[in-house]
């Protein structure tokens, strides 16, 4: 299996970079609307979820046209660029490696011929049967010589080798290969084949589609235009194209959209739901609804419970802009500890490609983030961050503060211990990485130079999403896996 790489040489702190969510996706059907401009601002909302590469297909109703390329949504497109996506529907999509290289051929949508017009699919998530998805590609390709030479009697030109590495790549070569008089029949014979974590927003020329894996472990939203319909990763992608929020695409579905309406149809019976609560924790927007919860609301109530969890004196409650500040708000009105700006994080920093210095790098954090020092001198302190990978971010950051004048750091997380790798669509560090994996919270707390650490409970965690224990995948806390791995696939190491 190809080994998800995660690594961007233009990454400021590239050995303790935040967890990273594999895609975000969007689609669109809306006849006259433009919805190449649409799906540009559906992507900025998404863009938290991917920022690799960016890409768009659309079609007129007679051929689909796909612009893709390496870097954020505003570095790829501008307005020249969109107007040569005209149609009435497309897809989108931003991404960040987790099967497959970062590289232009891994850029999505993929696109693909199928016997019934060209596909152009993206995808969030990861899909744990690779190896075997590849052998049925194999199988399909091989079976497919055989009827040429067959029927020419000759070696007669072939389809292309695939040209990327990723398990996007290989559904949009399945589908034209799976049996079916037409693409839903191909997909419904195909997705139940698929194994792990899977959302697609995929079309063809003339119609929009949408599926959801049975465990509906990555979240996909429908939404209704004055005269259209989309589909998108979160709901806060809705919002910016003024679309109203309809329900969740259910696990196991798949539904059609094009002048006849909206069709639904069922590939696989829901399973034992296995929604990501990292989704809660830190990927998803502050403003997205999950499940009916809205994530600001949910990480609030994360730092109530971790104020109950982890009571500590102190003079003031900071967040580590932007994702600890909801946890550190409800810390502090659980615990009465005031809470107060410690932090300014620089706005601009964002993702750069080029390569920082070496003296650049020996700053590390100072670049993002800078204390306030006379909000900080003599004060103890409560930092509040969502998580901790390697914690190099952290230990930097405790080390700052105190050159800063703070008296006492308690840092406390708003999840717990990072323990286990994914390997349903997140790029955690690999387990060995992990600062939680065989060490005490103790030696954890002196490993960061901090006077106390405290992480959420699991149980507190959850009870903080609003959400069923049983209807969340907690793997990379807990170790237990939802779905199967195939054989390759190492706990122990990761993928």
């Amino acid at each position: 299996m190809a080994r998800p790489d995660g690594r961007l040489t233009h990454e400021l702190d590239a050995d303790d970079k935040k967890p990273q969510d594999e895609c975000g996706v969007f689609g669109v059907w809306a006849p006259g609307e433009e919805v190449s401009k649409l799906v540009f601002y559906a992507l900025y909302a998404l863009q938290h979820r991917g920022q690799e590469s960016a890409g768009i297909a659309a079609s007129n109703g007679k051929q689909i046209l796909v612009y893709r390329d390496m870097g954020l949504v505003s570095q790829v497109f501008d307005e020249n660029d969109l107007a040569t996506l005209p149609g009435h529907l497309a897809v989108g999509h931003t991404r960040y490696s987790t099967t497959g290289s970062s590289s232009w051929e891994n850029a999505q949508p993929t696109l693909g011929p199928t016997p019934f017009g060209t596909v152009a699919l993206a995808h969030n998530g990861n899909l744990t049967n690779f190896e075997r998805l590849q052998e049925m590609a194999d199988e399909a390709t091989s079976a497919h010589q055989e009827q040429v030479k067959l029927a020419t009697k000759k070696n007669a030109r072939t389809r292309p080798h695939r040209d990327s590495s990723n398990d996007t790549s290989l559904v949009t070569e399945l589908l034209a290969t799976s049996p079916g008089d037409d693409l839903v029949q191909s997909a419904l014979s195909l997705f139940p084949k698929l194994e792990g974590a899977f959302c697609f927003a995929f079309m063809d020329e003339h119609t929009l589609y949408a599926a959801r894996d049975p465990h509906g472990v990555r979240p996909l939203a429908l939404g209704r235009l004055e005269r259209g319909w989309v589909v998108a990763s979160e709901t806060a992608a809705l919002d910016i194209v003024g679309a109203s929020f309809v329900r969740e695409v259910e696990p196991g579905e798949l539904i059609a959209i094009d002048e006849d309406g909206l069709r639904s149809y069922r590939f696989a019976e829901p399973q034992q739901e296995a929604r990501c609560v990292f989704e809660y924790v830190y990927l998803a927007r502050p403003d997205s609804i999950l499940h009916g919860k809205t994530v600001h609301t949910a990480r609030t109530e994360m730092g109530r419970v971790l104020a109950r969890e982890h009571p500590v004196d102190a003079d003031m409650v900071i967040a580590t802009p932007e994702s600890g500040t909801p946890a550190a708000v409800g810390y502090a009105e659980e615990s009465g500890i005031p809470f107060g700006q410690g932090l300014m994080k620089n706005a601009y920093v964002g993702r750069t490609f080029i390569q920082p210095s070496q003296t650049i790098r020996q700053l590390g954090i100072r670049l993002k983030l800078n204390p306030l020092r006379e909000n900080i001198v003599g004060k103890r302190l409560v930092v509040v961050d969502d998580s901790v990978v390697r914690g190099n971010t952290q230990r930097a950051l405790v080390r700052m503060l105190r050159e800063a004048g703070a008296e006492e750091i308690h840092v406390r997380i708003s999840s717990p211990p990072v323990k286990w790798p994914c390997f349903y669509g997140i790029d955690f560090a690999t387990r060995a990485e992990l600062i939680a994996n065989g060490l005490t919270n103790d030696e954890i707390c002196k490993s960061l130079g901090a006077d106390s650490l405290g992480y959420i409970s699991i149980d507190g965690m959850i009870e903080a999403t609003g959400q069923q224990a049983d209807q969340l995948c907690t793997a990379c806390f807990s170790g237990s896996y939802p779905i199967p791995l195939e054989a390759g696939l190492d706990p122990q190491k990761g993928c």
